[in-house]
């Protein structure tokens, strides 16, 4: 069965940071385009970043630049967003989704999804 599966998802107070992990199961991660998503409660889903099959290109929204950083290890199958001086307007349920194509203006068509995991940026 494929999966993808987030992880790392947690309480935490403003300025301060979190690893999103994806990981996924039944297939591998390195002939996909990997994207994370984000809805927060009475909103529609937004991109947050996508990064390429190879990791060699990677975008984000405006508002997470220079905050947000996507990575991934292909040998692991795991894609990673580590979100560093997260703010009240952070919180949302986060999503990695696969697809089978970059864009540079951002993940979409995205074949797989995860479940996601809970980001609450409070004091």
């Amino acid at each position: 069965q494929l999966q993808l599966v987030e992880s790392g998802g947690g309480l935490v107070q403003p300025g301060g940071s979190l690893r999103l992990s994806c990981a996924a199961s039944g297939f591998t991660l390195k002939y996909y385009a990997i994207g994370w998503f984000r809805q927060a409660p009475g909103k529609e889903r937004e991109g947050v970043s996508c990064i390429s099959s190879s990791g060699g290109s990677t975008n984000y929204a405006d508002s997470v630049k220079g905050r947000f950083t996507i990575s991934r290890d292909n040998a692991k199958n795991t894609v990673y967003l580590q979100m560093n001086n997260l703010k009240p307007e952070d919180t949302a349920v986060y999503y990695c989704a696969a697809g089978f194509d970059y864009f540079d203006d951002g993940c979409r068509g995205m074949n797989y999804w995860g479940k996601g995991t809970l980001v609450t940026v409070s004091s």
